[in-house]
């Protein structure tokens, strides 16, 4: 049985097929899809980066940074790559920088 989504996992949905340029996933591809978003979700929050408030600046940087996520778990999908060595994205690096060296803290971080 499929998961019922909400308005805004459904338009983040549609944000990150626009993004990965994906017309239409077929069957087979929702759940690996899915699935790819799920993992850029929990690497942010591995990373020490919350989901920032819809509308603010830093949700910008993060839906920027997941969007990266998955286009490259996605076009790297496959078993092989064609290329020799995977190079890191300088650009994709120090956004993830930014929103971990600028995560606001909680009174629970502070000891208040």
């Amino acid at each position: 049985m499929a998961a019922r989504r909400t308005k805004a996992d459904a338009a983040r949905r549609a944000a990150l097929l626009a993004y990965c340029r994906i017309d239409e996933l077929s069957p087979e591809e929702e759940p690996v899809f899915d699935g790819m978003v799920q993992a850029a979700v929990s690497y942010m929050e591995q990373a020490g980066i919350d989901e920032p408030e819809a509308g603010t600046p830093r949700r910008g940087q993060y839906d920027l940074c997941l969007s990266a996520l998955v286009l490259d778990a996605w076009d790297r999908r496959g078993i092989t790559v064609a290329e020799k060595s995977a190079v890191d994205n300088p650009s994709f690096r120090r956004r993830i920088n930014q929103l971990k060296l600028t995560a606001p803290v909680s009174n629970m971080d502070t000891g208040g």
